[in-house]
């Protein structure tokens, strides 16, 4: 069974969580496949300091801030496949996804034990935007650099969805959202390639053990 965790960036109710709930439910459809959303509204996670100490005492989780953070991190490391969504701010992704992301500081830990651990699970990105090229593409960009900075195997949408699911929501919220039909389609569509792609992943040949160094730089 491959478990898709979809994290829904959004600090309200609204266009990102209605799209990414599609996209969950167009991939939940696929046999072998569970879901689950988490969604970043109302939970209160502070900004990673870099205090290194998750490193320096070999911690899978950030053990300076005892927030909404620390359940997360469990949930995270034992899915194989990621949706991560986001409302665009300023042409790029919203303070609090991105706050989240930078919180995955400790998985410098895991990788250091294990330099292979991330590139066993694929993700997909969405970006809503008010405007129809209101800063989907960039981010989307800040989505996927969290992927490759982990070795997570990214999934493309294919022929006109080549970076992730772009999606316009004219301003009006959920209604805008679902009258942008080709951008729901395609949110449907990454949802199901990133399943797809961990299906094959899990049930395929393991990836090579190939000997990675990890240098600590200050």
């Amino acid at each position: 069974m491959v478990k898709l965790l979809g994290i829904c960036g959004s600090p309200r109710k609204a266009a990102t969580e209605y799209i990414l709930t599609e996209a969950l439910q167009a991939a939940a459809a696929i046999e072998g496949v569970t879901t689950q959303l988490i969604t970043l509204r109302g939970k209160k996670i502070n900004f990673c300091l870099h205090c290194d100490r998750c490193v320096k005492n070999e911690l899978d989780y950030c053990p300076t801030f005892d927030d909404d953070m620390r359940p997360v991190y469990q949930t995270f490391y034992e899915a194989d496949a990621y949706l991560l969504a986001s409302p665009v701010y300023n042409m790029g992704a919203s303070g609090q996804i991105v706050t989240f992301l930078n919180r995955f500081r400790p998985t410098y830990t895991i990788l250091k034990k294990d330099p292979n651990y991330f590139s066993r699970k694929v993700g997909g990105a969405i970006a809503v935007g008010g405007t129809r090229n209101g800063g989907q593409e960039t981010a989307l960009n800040v989505l996927l650099g969290f992927y490759y900075t982990h070795g997570i195997l990214v999934a493309s949408g294919g022929l006109g969805i080549y970076h992730g699911a772009a999606i316009w929501s004219q301003d009006r919220k959920v209604e805008g959202a679902r009258e942008d039909v080709t951008g729901v389609a395609n949110a449907r569509t990454i949802a199901r390639r990133v399943a797809e792609a961990a299906i094959m992943l899990k049930n395929g040949e393991s990836v090579p053990n190939h000997e990675t160094e990890i240098i600590a730089r200050r």
